[in-house]
């Protein structure tokens, strides 16, 4: 897969834009096997599809930013919010919300993680990154410089890394993994079922 989608609303990426999606894909792809399926929820243009071409099976994309909803070979694009009945309960390995938490309203998150493991086949996983909310400053002052696009980032509100692998467990999905990258300011979460025999 070589043509990336271009029909997302909003600004385009700046170059800081792209590097630091870059290092989000790449936290992502130490955890996405060969073969996987993946639904890429806040998929924008589907740069994770064209990174992870070569190790994804299939893939499906939700963002409500996006022009239209169609298909690109073996990838599917929806022009939606999450979660959304255009999903027809189909369930995947992989599920990848990069950057896309930090929106979602403390309210809604449980609803959230209960899609996500609706969504999920029984081994499957969520990976998440989300930024510490002291980034919020930063990103406000990259704006005002006009080095990135600052996409939705009005739409922050200052979320609680911490406090999400408790609204995931209690949708039944437990805690794999969790690191910091970018110097400590974003958090990779990774998220299964809990394994036969544990607590």
């Amino acid at each position: 897969m070589t043509v990336r989608l271009q029909r997302v609303r909003g600004p385009a990426p700046r170059a800081i834009d792209r590097a630091i999606r870059y290092l989000r894909i790449r936290q992502a792809r130490r955890h996405i096997t060969d073969g996987s399926s993946v639904l890429d929820v806040g998929c924008s243009d589907g740069s994770l599809f064209v990174a992870l071409a070569d190790r994804i099976s299939h893939g499906v994309g939700v963002d409500p930013r996006l022009m239209d909803t169609q298909h690109d070979g073996r990838f599917r694009y929806i022009a939606d919010g999450f979660p959304t009945d255009a999903l027809n309960a189909e369930q995947f390995d992989v599920i990848t919300m990069l950057a896309v938490l930090e929106h979602v309203p403390d309210e809604e998150l449980s609803a959230w993680a209960e899609a996500c493991a609706l969504l999920l086949t029984p081994k499957g996983i969520v990976i998440a990154t989300v930024p510490e909310p002291r980034v919020d400053s930063l990103l406000h002052l990259l704006i005002r410089l006009r080095l990135i696009a600052g996409i939705a980032s009005h739409e922050h509100h200052g979320a609680d890394p911490g406090a999400i692998p408790a609204v995931f467990a209690h949708r039944g999905l437990t805690l794999r993994a969790r690191r910091r990258f970018e110097l400590g300011l974003n958090n990779l979460f990774v998220f299964g079922r809990a394994e036969a025999g544990t607590s």
